[in-house]
């Protein structure tokens, strides 16, 4: 980012406000698509994403990575499997903002970052910080809480976070773009979506035909509100720090349980404000971690810089390139939730 000009960067922050605030503000879209239920609108949202992005793809001529994918047998089986936990998240989200359950899943999207670490533990045998332990355990105990106050467990929440913690990590290890990703995911989707769509007209149950243009028009926007997000993240990605981004990322759980209390007047009981407290509790100890060990690292670099160039060594050197790009928060290790 060192070569990004202050424009760009401005740019950059706009696009990122764009897309996390379209992201926070997309559970006042869904409930405008009823008497559509859950499953046909995720389907119109498959069917109408994959449309939208490859006319973008058609326009911007980007198609070399298509045929470099299917080459990969092992890469689609892991565009496949996103494709697959991509439709759980998105089918649970639109029926739990229709279902009126905006805030608990705001609450999946507050906790993703620590079901991040969690399945960075698990899977990837990373080791933590101690800050990092703490936020995890405060986070757990946030869960606990929230599991008494609900008389069960917080499944929408908790399915939301895994799910969206699985498929940033399988789309860590496919490391496509976005709109590439989204069109690669979408294509696989397509056929069982348009299939459903076919058999619900079949059926006469499709709203699509039947309620007019206008509710029509907005079953096929489903495509633009999935996809135009995605681009603005795409372009805020390559022009401010991924730290940065990291911060943004709140704003769209913050909207959403805002819009969950005010707008869909959900009920917030004490024991469930104790509960969103604790998690709030644990994030702002992962950002004060995170803060920290970027400082610490942009001193290394420093002091690196400042070494004579006699002892500059290759493990200093290749020292100096890792503190660099996580004082820029351009880790690669970071480019995913």
């Amino acid at each position: 980012m060192t070569g990004t000009s202050k424009g760009e960067r401005h740019i950059g922050l706009l696009n990122g406000f764009a897309a996390y605030g379209m992201w926070g503000l997309v559970p006042l879209f869904w409930p405008l698509l009823k008497p559509a239920g859950a499953a046909e609108i995720l389907a119109h949202r498959m069917v109408w994403s994959l449309v939208f992005v490859a006319v973008a793809l058609v326009v911007i001529r980007r198609w070399a990575w298509a045929g470099e994918l299917l080459r990969q047998p092992r890469k689609l089986g892991l565009v496949a499997v996103a494709a697959a936990v991509i439709t759980v998240n998105w089918g649970l989200y639109i029926w739990s903002v229709n279902t009126g359950h905006v805030v608990e899943a705001s609450l999946g999207y507050f906790i993703n970052p620590l079901v991040t670490i969690a399945i960075g533990v698990l899977l990837l045998k990373e080791r933590l910080r101690p800050a990092q332990w703490t936020a995890v355990g405060v986070g757990f105990a946030a869960v606990v809480v929230l599991t008494i106050g609900y008389g069960r467990p917080p499944w929408i929440s908790l399915t939301l976070a895994f799910s969206f913690a699985t498929y940033g990590l399988v789309k860590k290890k496919v490391n496509l773009g976005g709109v590439e990703s989204l069109t690669a995911e979408t294509a696989i989707q397509f056929l069982p979506a348009l299939g459903y769509l076919l058999w619900l007209s079949a059926q006469g149950e499709s709203t699509f035909t039947t309620d007019g243009p206008g509710h029509a028009a907005l079953l096929a926007a489903t495509g633009i509100v999935t996809a135009l997000p995605l681009v603005c993240f795409g372009a805020a990605a390559i022009r401010v720090p991924l730290s940065t981004l990291g911060l943004l990322q709140y704003l769209a759980p913050v909207f959403q349980f805002l819009l969950g209390i005010f707008y869909f007047d959900e009920a917030m009981p004490p024991e469930r404000w104790a509960g969103f407290a604790l998690v709030w509790l644990a994030l702002t100890l992962l950002t004060w971690d995170a803060l920290r060990t970027a400082r610490r690292a942009a001193r290394t670099l420093r002091a690196e810089i400042n070494r004579p160039s006699t002892t500059m060594t290759t493990g200093t050197v290749s020292a100096a390139r890792k503190a660099e790009s996580l004082a820029s928060g351009s880790d690669p290790a970071a480019a995913k939730p």
